[in-house]
């Protein structure tokens, strides 16, 4: 490790101990040439998760994509983007304990999942484009497994 102040890569370990919930680990050190003590941070290098897509093609995970997707399936509904990040933060956990690459169609599904336990209408939203709705009967298919699945609002 280069001193930030004397560039020098003589030091020593003063204290270490864990960091962001156990995340990371903090190092203080000091500089055996010019004395100063400075602070490292030690972490996992995350491994890439990959999508694999319909076409064959590999492509890096992008949350902003499936962020993008429930956002806009989500406008106009009681979902604020707190709601939005948690849904795309427990769809990527799933796909990382997956442990290895997967499909873009584990990725949609997962976000539909999520997204019908949020908001019964966002879920059809994205459903529609996700499944590629061409006409009503599509759109009555799915509202109709929907109510299938869900348990009946009571009415005050």
């Amino acid at each position: 490790m280069k001193c930030p102040f004397c560039s020098t890569d003589d030091d020593r370990v003063i204290d270490s101990r864990l960091a962001e919930d156990g995340v990371a680990i903090r190092r203080r050190r000091e500089c055996s040439a010019c004395s100063q003590r400075y602070t490292t941070f030690e972490r996992i290098e995350e491994v890439g998760l990959y999508i694999v897509k319909r076409s064959g093609d590999r492509e890096l995970f992008d949350r902003a994509k499936i962020f993008g997707g429930v956002r806009s399936a989500c406008k106009n509904r009681p979902v604020d983007d707190e709601s939005v990040n948690a849904i795309v933060e427990r769809v990527e956990e799933a796909m990382r304990l997956l442990a290895r690459d997967v499909t873009s169609e584990e990725v949609g599904v997962a976000t539909m999942n999520e997204l019908r336990a949020v908001d019964d209408v966002a879920y059809v939203r994205f459903a529609s484009v996700y499944k590629g709705f061409e006409d009503a009967d599509d759109f009555a298919r799915e509202i109709g497994m929907l109510i299938k699945t869900t348990a009946p609002k009571l009415r005050t």
